[in-house]
């Protein structure tokens, strides 16, 4: 059976009787397995990767917090669509995955 290791020194651990079945994702550019039924935010966490974006105003750091969909800091751009939380989509095979940074793009500018 197939087992996903957690980086040492995570605070983040996977429950043992969870699906062991591999998915591959990109973040960032990078390679990560996944477990199927893990949530992008989860996997993200399990692989180490804390900051998933930065806010529009300061630039400081955000991650997963509340891992419910309620406090937003888990934003991802997944597949080019911005402003997904990360904690409510669940990983698929190939999904492609980029930190938001800042403010995203509102509208279009050819119909603005």
């Amino acid at each position: 059976m197939w087992k996903a290791s957690v980086p040492n020194g995570s605070n983040f651990a996977r429950l043992p009787n969870r699906s062991s079945v591999p998915v591959t994702i990109h973040f960032a550019g990078q390679l990560i397995v996944a477990c199927e039924g893990d949530t992008v935010a989860a996997a993200l966490l399990a692989a180490g990767h804390i900051v998933t974006r930065t806010t529009p105003v300061s630039g400081a750091d955000r991650g997963p917090f509340c891992m419910m969909g309620v406090c937003f800091d888990c934003l991802v751009e997944i597949d080019g669509e911005t402003n997904r939380q990360g904690c409510m989509v669940e990983v698929r095979e190939g999904m492609r995955i980029e930190a938001m940074r800042g403010a995203r793009q509102v509208g279009n500018a050819e119909h603005d």
